[in-house]
């Protein structure tokens, strides 16, 4: 169980995010167009996995338009950012922000991904959600990075992420 905060106020989630070196675990993911979605389905690409309570707080949208800045850049590389928001909340965004370097992928369904990585929170306003994080893994879905902000309401360290997956 990890502990962060929301404006100074302690929340705990379920675990602790998947160790460095460690295999990522699989994952069953609703796309935009409500078709599921799994960790082999991006086998042989490197992914940053960005992950937020909702699409519809300033710091989440602004991780999501920065991330989708970098992923233009990138090489080999896919962005996903994980919410519990509908399917149709995240297209929304992205469509009249006109980002479309991001695959957007809810966990609305039933909250395994959150459960299984360790970061949805278990007590606090948002119960149920997720924690703010990134984890970056290689084209096999070995972890090279993990981050959990400490403070809900702060960006993540975008130049460390993209450190990482330069040095896979």
């Amino acid at each position: 169980m990890a502990t962060v905060t929301l404006k100074g106020n302690q929340i705990q989630t379920s675990g602790n995010l998947p160790k460095i070196g460690s295999k990522a675990p699989d994952f069953k993911l609703t796309a935009n167009d409500l078709s599921t979605k799994t960790l082999s389905d991006f086998k042989g690409t490197k992914l940053v996995l960005n992950i937020f309570p909702s699409i519809d707080t300033g710091t989440c949208a602004q991780s999501t338009r920065e991330y989708n800045k970098e992923a233009a850049e990138m090489k080999n590389t896919k962005v996903l950012c994980i919410s519990r928001d509908l399917p149709f909340a995240l297209s929304r965004f992205c469509g009249a922000e006109g980002l479309n370097n991001v695959i957007t992928l809810s966990d609305y369904k039933d909250g395994s991904f959150g459960k299984n990585y360790g970061l949805d929170f278990i007590n606090g306003p948002l119960e149920a959600l997720h924690s703010r994080c990134v984890i970056v893994l290689d084209e096999n879905g070995i972890v090279h990075y993990t981050e959990q902000v400490p403070e809900i309401v702060d960006e993540p360290n975008y130049s460390e992420s993209l450190k990482a997956i330069d040095n896979i």
